[in-house]
């Protein structure tokens, strides 16, 4: 049995680009003081241990958690207390469990302020792909995505600006299948921090070692400057 070799990063080339934890660090900087949050699996996930001790934020798991602190130290995991993803968390003081049902109440109810959530593609007017790509080794469910996208006041997209194979992941037109329409507020990568507005994409920050012009031509949508755009450290 032969193996098949894996594809280069393309976008592993490109200097400056964010880390996963950079990229994660950046999210919690706009999330303010007071909120509930839906953290997605994945990437996402590393927001919690970005947010600062001395705010009050509430992070939410569709599995029945309320209250979600940051991982825990190695060797201290407990797996009776995991996210969604399976991932052992930690619970803050004043933190509750419940059942998944009145979890999804919860979400699809309006009482999440933000969710932070990956994708496979993101379209121009915020139509969101996030659960399939059609491969045939994909997990065939949507999960709580379609709750969280459509229940959520805010929805963020945190992910890597390409595919390996250096396609972008912004696109005009999603062509996997949707996860929900227009719901989409923001998207964070490796390489922008972007917002989808009613006219169309606007470039907020991009990373210094970028040029705008090579910002645009990555990315597989039209792009414009918000006012007082700029690069970044």
């Amino acid at each position: 049995m032969t193996s098949t070799p894996s594809r280069p990063d393309k976008s592993a080339g490109i200097p400056g680009r964010l880390g996963r934890d950079q990229i994660a660090a950046r999210v919690a900087r706009d999330i303010p003081e007071g909120a509930y949050v839906n953290l997605g699996i994945g990437l996402p996930t590393l927001v919690g241990n970005h947010l600062p001790k001395d705010k009050d934020i509430f992070l939410h798991s569709e599995n029945g958690i309320l209250g979600m602190g940051p991982a825990p130290a190695a060797g201290h995991e407990d797996m009776d207390l995991i996210n969604a993803g399976k991932q052992p968390v930690t619970l803050l003081a004043g933190g509750a469990y419940f059942h998944h049902a009145d979890s999804f109440a919860m979400m699809r109810g309006g009482h999440l302020d933000y969710c932070v959530l990956g994708a496979f593609q993101v379209a121009a007017n915020g139509d969101l792909a996030n659960w399939h790509t059609g491969a045939p080794d994909a997990i065939p469910a949507v999960g709580g995505a379609m709750d969280l996208a459509s229940g959520a006041r805010q929805v963020f997209v945190m992910m890597e600006h390409l595919t390996k194979n250096g396609e972008s992941k912004i696109v005009e037109r999603c062509t996997y299948p949707l996860t929900g329409l227009a719901c989409v507020r923001r998207i964070y990568t490796d390489l922008a921090v972007i917002d989808v507005t009613p006219d169309g994409l606007e470039a907020v920050e991009w990373i210094d070692t970028l040029s705008f012009d090579a910002l645009c031509a990555l990315t597989a949508a039209p792009l414009r400057r918000a006012a007082a755009a700029g690069a970044r450290a």
